[in-house]
């Protein structure tokens, strides 16, 4: 990858090396860009060839250069296999955005146990492999930022949402506690709850998509997260949309 700019205020994260899970489409790509534009090294994954290289050709069309490896977050093979090579190339990994995840609804006592564990390894038990395997290098080196994509819906429960509550409602405790045990080595562990987002993750059936929050309001508030001040640390912004659809 091209040596970054120095640092200056349009790109006050220059040279810094960051991976952003599920970073295709949607909401992962909108961060990956942002991330970019602000001078990072950016890698990102998923599990769909054709999608990373579209994604790829799109930021690189940008001026951004990406590194895109085919990886499943949910399994551990995987992602130890794609942080060393992430960090082979881009440089240690200063920053980690957990935004993989999916979404499966109805009724609860309708639902498969392998619907159940899709959601809550996608959700939940990638940001534990992925923050497993990139926290012990940010605490030797004493610095780091990890950002966790969560949602409104996991502060808040609603009808045919069992599974994917659940899943946000663990990710919110997983986020709370990884924060508390790595403030202490200099490493920011935040969240991002968004609620409905104009992306393919939903139909959003019958409702106005122009009030929805879009995927560049989920990556502006990762932005923010990053450009605090050395002293504090942002540990959540609950995103909603100015009107009501």
């Amino acid at each position: 990858m091209a040596e970054a700019a120095p640092h200056t205020d349009e790109r006050p994260i220059a040279g810094r090396a960051a991976l952003v899970t599920g970073g295709s489409r949607g909401i992962g790509l909108a961060i990956a860009r942002r991330l970019g534009k602000m001078g990072a090294r950016v890698a990102i994954c998923g599990r769909h060839a054709d999608r990373l290289k579209d994604a790829s050709t799109k930021l690189d069309g940008e001026g951004i250069a990406t590194l895109a490896i085919v990886a499943d977050v949910t399994r551990a093979a995987d992602v130890d296999s794609m942080v060393e090579r992430v960090e082979a190339e881009t440089g240690p990994l200063d920053i980690l955005v957990n935004n993989a995840g999916m979404g499966i609804f109805g009724l609860f006592h309708e639902r498969s146990e392998t619907e159940w564990d899709t959601v809550l390894n996608t959700n939940l038990k990638s940001v534990f492999l992925v923050s497993r395997a990139v926290a012990p290098g940010m605490i030797r080196r004493r610095s780091g930022n990890i950002v966790n994509i969560s949602s409104l819906a996991g502060k808040n429960a609603f009808p045919n949402g069992g599974l994917y509550c659940a899943s946000k409602w663990g990710l919110m405790g997983l986020n709370n506690c990884m924060a508390e045990e790595l403030r202490a080595h200099g490493i920011r562990v935040s969240v991002v709850c968004p609620g409905s987002v104009a992306t393919e993750f939903s139909t959003h059936s019958g409702r106005d998509l122009a009030t929805l929050l879009q995927a560049e309001d989920v990556a502006h508030a990762v932005a923010a997260i990053l450009t605090e001040g050395p002293q504090s640390f942002i540990s959540e912004i609950s995103l909603r949309p100015l009107q009501k659809s």
